[in-house]
């Protein structure tokens, strides 16, 4: 009859074939044995397989009462889990002798559905080594998060073991984002072969032919425009009033993307020039949407105090135009994935947001913008360049 110690005998000696035979007769021996399920972990983390080693010994802990059975299990997790860390740490250590590793970035959390939440949070507390509630209230169902901000290097380490978890992330560097070309659109001169006039980063006045076709994906958005008011509470001393800052309405603002001139035409209802170019007030407002429109999210709720003024309603027809000739997606979780990074004032700071609202004083809502927008914009690259390496793989 086989005996435990025979097993743990073999794996010792790094005998793991007649080991997993050792296993393999226990099993059918005594299929009730406890240390059954202990040598088939122990024998998954000795042969290189930690992932399924530590999925058995999680079983024990959830399936088994005995004591020692139990602290062999925690025993094996924690090894694991250090060795992991060993890893992580030379890997990052190793990436860093490239000149570009040090470049600042960030690590971008995408959605995760209810389904999949149990096992991201799991996983994801075991990567950072932050506890389960912790990352709970990070994870989001809408939107994207900025989730650690740090040298490329150290992030593309981590964000590669996330999706290797079946976490769903992405990351870029802010000189990247930088990179990208943004030109301000004053108006559009032809929409049947569109041509945009519009400013360069030197605010140089200029225009841009392209085709419908060229546009990848839009990003939509909605800026606050606050002003400041005396607030007066009685519940306060000596009656005083204090400034209150609210907001008072919300620049809308619409972003092209045309990869293969690495540039994004921005277009802000508050900056455009109506009175300029196409004549929107004589296209009819109930222009079609194309029937295959793929909506990433919906489109960004308008605030009710907001009156339809001829430049909203101009600015809606200038959407239904876009809905007509373009079949891409629309990214328009702007809102959320602003509540996540607005606290990151020092690195927003470095950003040049190339948004035109009058402002009396700057914002970090902006700058914000044109990192979602960028990332975005980087986002798509990637995904644009991973495909057209599946292809000449397989063609």
């Amino acid at each position: 009859m086989t005996d435990i110690h025979q097993i743990a005998a073999a794996l010792d000696r790094q005998d793991y074939k007649g080991a997993a035979q050792l296993i393999k007769q226990l099993q059918q021996e005594s299929p009730e044995n406890p240390w059954v399920q202990y040598y088939i972990g122990r024998y998954y983390e000795l042969t290189n397989n930690p992932e399924k080693a530590q999925t058995t010994y999680k079983q024990i802990l959830r399936d088994i009462t005995n004591p020692k059975i139990v602290s062999q299990a925690r025993q094996g997790i924690q090894r694991i889990e250090t060795a992991q860390q060993n890893l992580r740490q030379q890997a990052i250590e190793t990436a860093k002798n490239d000149p570009n590793s040090l470049d600042p970035g960030l690590l971008i959390l995408e959605p995760v559905s209810p389904e999949d939440k149990p096992a991201a949070i799991q996983n994801i507390s075991r990567i950072f080594n932050t506890d389960a509630y912790t990352t709970r209230m990070q994870i989001q169902s809408r939107g994207w998060r900025l989730y650690k901000t740090g040298p490329i290097a150290e992030l593309r380490i981590y964000g590669q073991e996330l999706i290797n978890a079946g976490i769903p992330v992405f990351w870029a560097t802010l000189a990247d984002i930088q990179k990208i070309q943004i030109f301000r659109v004053q108006h559009f001169q032809s929409l049947s072969s569109p041509t945009v006039v519009c400013k360069d980063n030197f605010d140089r006045l200029g225009s841009i032919e392209f085709k419908w076709s060229e546009v990848s994906q839009i990003v939509e958005g909605a800026l606050p425009i606050f002003i400041d008011v005396m607030d007066y509470s009685p519940n306060r001393r000596n009656d005083e009033f204090r400034h209150k800052e609210i907001t008072q309405d919300y620049a809308q603002i619409c972003d092209l993307h045309i990869p293969s001139r690495h540039c994004i035409l921005r277009i802000c209802d508050q900056s455009y020039e109506f009175q300029q170019g196409v004549d929107f007030t004589k296209i009819s407002p109930s222009i079609p949407a194309s029937p295959n429109q793929k909506n990433q999210t919906s489109r960004v709720k308008k605030s009710p105090q907001i009156p339809q003024s001829t430049t909203r309603i101009n600015w809606n027809h200038l959407l239904e135009i876009f809905e007509q000739q373009l079949d891409v997606t629309v990214w328009s979780e702007f809102t959320p994935f602003a509540d996540t990074v607005l606290d990151y004032t020092q690195m927003l700071s470095k950003i040049d947001p190339h948004v035109e609202v009058e402002r009396k004083a700057e914002t970090p809502w902006d700058p914000a913008f044109q990192l979602y927008s960028g990332l975005a914009f980087l986002r798509n690259q990637g995904n644009r360049e991973e495909e057209k390496s599946t292809r000449n793989k397989y063609s």
